[in-house]
């Protein structure tokens, strides 16, 4: 495995694999992985002949007062993991090679963007939208993988990649998660004792929902919309950000849960920690 912070030299690499013949797959992450991020390069690997990994945390996501100066890194840990996984080549850059001095250009994918985590957070998805534009550009992938837990991201990337017309399968993987059911993520870090024990609960939420709706055929939308709430409040600790039922693909808000065409989106805050989860019903 290689790793490598030089944009010239990932472009290199990646350049002699295509020339070789090979399929190039691309995960995009933040590091501090865990098992869902794994999954994604394991996939990769199976999907692709030569995987890149990028190991990047993306300044220009975050807002004011969110958690960019503590956000976790374990950057030896993270390139073990790789290396396990089969990964031939992780990109490290640093913020100053992303975005050097003079950097004015962004991405923004209008519409997909302003809903649900694009209200709490206004300029997140211009900012994951840059820089996998910017990653897409400096791999030249053939496939990327992204997971389904951040659902609108994977929303807001696979209409940019559509309209933008960049040469890039985009591949959503299920989202894993820890035998409770909490969905996988690296600010699960952040979670006390008490939170942590709470935490399951917005999955037991969606999950109660799926099982109303397959009994059901389907559900109006504020029907969906309260019963989630409800479970989630009850639980200690909880202030919800958001619950919406949103057309799967386009975002809109949905009239009717059921059938495969509506996703049902959360975020919730536990003490200093905002965490989402979503179930396409």
């Amino acid at each position: 495995m290689i790793v490598q912070a030089q944009v010239s030299k990932v472009r290199e690499l990646c350049d002699a694999a295509r020339a070789a013949g090979k399929r190039v797959g691309l995960v995009p992450t933040m590091g501090y992985l865990h098992s869902g991020h794994i999954s994604l390069v394991r996939r990769a690997v199976r999907a692709a002949d030569f995987t890149v990994v990028s190991i990047f945390v993306n300044p220009t996501q975050f807002g004011p007062g969110e958690d960019l100066e503590r956000y976790p890194v374990d950057l030896d840990g993270d390139l073990a993991k790789c290396r396990e996984a089969g990964a031939d080549l992780v990109f490290t850059p640093t913020p100053a090679t992303m975005y050097p001095n003079g950097f004015q250009t962004y991405v923004k994918v209008e519409s997909l963007s302003l809903p649900m985590c694009g209200r709490s957070r206004p300029i997140h998805f211009r900012g994951v939208a840059t820089v996998v534009t910017k990653l897409f550009n400096i791999v030249g992938p053939c496939v990327a993988l992204f997971g389904q837990k951040d659902y609108q991201q994977l929303q807001v990337i696979r209409r940019m990649v559509v309209d933008l017309q960049q040469p890039v399968e985009v591949v959503g993987h299920p989202t894993v998660r820890e035998p409770d059911g909490l969905a996988m993520s690296s600010r699960n870090a952040y979670l006390t004792q008490e939170e942590r024990a709470a935490a399951p609960c917005l999955n037991r939420a969606l999950g109660a929902l799926e099982a109303e709706a397959q009994e059901r055929g389907s559900l109006p939308a504020h029907e969906a919309v309260a019963l989630v709430r409800g479970i989630i409040e009850a639980a200690p600790g909880t202030r919800v950000d958001y619950v919406e039922a949103r057309d799967a693909e386009t975002l809109e808000p949905a009239e009717v849960v059921g059938g495969g065409r509506a996703v049902v989106a959360v975020a919730v805050h536990l003490g200093k920690t905002r965490l989402i989860d979503n179930r396409v019903i």
